[in-house]
């Protein structure tokens, strides 16, 4: 069995065979690849070595200390966190071997297509459809919503039904559908911010060979599954360092600015400060979790934690900033790669948290999750459970 010593055996040979000064840092990224240390949970030939997934930290540190370039893991962060695990959990080798390595490295951006405008809180309600031709393929229409990264993504995790007749989640399909196609467009969503890191999707007359479906077909809400999983736990279970994330610059402005303090802010930052510490903290007990297997419904409630503390976190800061906290430097569109907090106004932290109760799952849908699949508390009454898709009323 793979130990740390024998990771720190291995991660040695690397940076001597490959020494990161003298190394472009894409051939780096995938000589690391090809060694096994990419995510050493994966299985050999995948970037990975079958290892504890708690011993990657072991190879983190020492390729850290020796100044080695990562792959840039918030640009290519849907790859990592969502398309990935799905690939790996219910793709075949062909896919496996295609797919994992350009995205770990980097060369490949995934983007999400799920959510649309008449499916967000009820995702398996879509209407997108994905019909079988005489040889096989599928052609696509339809239209998807609230896509992070599609203006800049190679290739795109996307759920569609395949059979109407069937009650919603028996009738969806997982497909990998390449950005590049004829019949792919993508339009900017501007947003409070003025920014357009989200995009609307269409999608006509879009051919995806069956070889790109990932699983059975009809199975795609099962699949699916697995993706909304590790994006919970991807966007609440962040590793952060004590005072990480949006606690860190209110803080820093309480310390450095002591004519703005007054009593009751001074609570209420403590308040957060320890609610933050303890989401922290939380968050690493999660990580932990996920060294013995896949993530469960647990990330929905650290990714409600999260909304909830930005939201609260983002406001205390305007507040305790008074008019200087309502300053912003740019209202002109722009079309970000990835959200970007550091650096920017607090005035842009407020708006831009606005979202983070909507993104990756509403807290009202995981409110619901966490109720019922890790409380255990009675289902809501559903109507529409035996109904087929087409009869429902939309």
């Amino acid at each position: 069995m793979t130990d740390a010593a024998e990771l720190r055996r291995r991660t040695a040979e690397l940076l001597a065979a490959e020494p990161p000064a003298d190394t472009d840092p894409a051939d780096f990224l995938k000589a690391r690849f090809d060694a096994g240390l990419a995510w050493v949970h994966y299985p050999e030939g995948l970037g990975g070595l079958g290892a504890p997934r708690s011993l990657q930290a072991v190879v983190d540190a020492e390729l850290a200390a020796a100044g080695a370039p990562d792959n840039d893991p918030r640009r290519i962060g849907i790859g990592l966190g969502m398309a990935a695990p799905t690939i790996l959990r219910y793709g075949t080798e062909e896919q496996k071997q295609r797919f994992l390595r350009p995205l770990w490295v980097g060369e490949e951006v995934w983007c999400q297509l799920f959510s649309e405008p008449g499916a967000g809180s009820d995702l398996a309600a879509l209407g997108t459809r994905a019909v079988r031709q005489d040889d096989g393929d599928w052609v696509v229409n339809g239209q998807k919503v609230w896509t992070s990264s599609a203006h800049v993504a190679r290739w795109a995790i996307l759920i569609a039904r395949t059979d109407p007749d069937v009650p919603k989640h028996a009738g969806i399909t997982y497909f990998l559908c390449d950005m590049t196609d004829p019949g792919v467009e993508v339009r900017p969503l501007r947003q409070i911010t003025g920014e357009a890191e989200f995009n609307e999707v269409f999608l006509t007359d879009v051919r995806i060979p069956d070889s790109r479906r990932l699983g059975d077909i009809g199975d795609g809400w099962r699949v699916a599954q697995t993706t909304l999983n590790n994006e919970r736990v991807a966007i609440g279970g962040m590793r952060l360092p004590r005072e990480g994330g949006m606690i860190g610059p209110v803080s820093k402005t309480w310390r450095e600015r002591p004519e703005l303090r007054t009593h009751d802010l001074h609570q209420r930052l403590l308040k957060l400060w320890v609610e933050a510490e303890a989401a922290r903290l939380t968050g690493e007990r999660l990580r932990q979790q996920l060294a013995v297997g896949q993530p469960g419904y647990e990330g929905s409630g650290m990714k409600l934690a999260f909304a909830r503390l930005n939201q609260e976190i983002s406001g205390l800061e305007v507040e305790l900033l008074g008019a200087e906290g309502l300053l912003y430097d740019d209202w002109t569109m722009r079309r970000p790669e990835l959200v970007d907090f550091t650096g920017r106004e607090a005035g842009y932290r407020y708006l831009r948290s606005k979202g983070n109760s909507i993104e990756g799952g509403t807290s009202e849908v995981l409110l619901n999750i966490v109720a019922e699949r890790v409380l255990g508390l009675p289902s809501e009454p559903r109507t529409d459970k035996d109904v087929a898709w087409k009869d429902l009323a939309r």
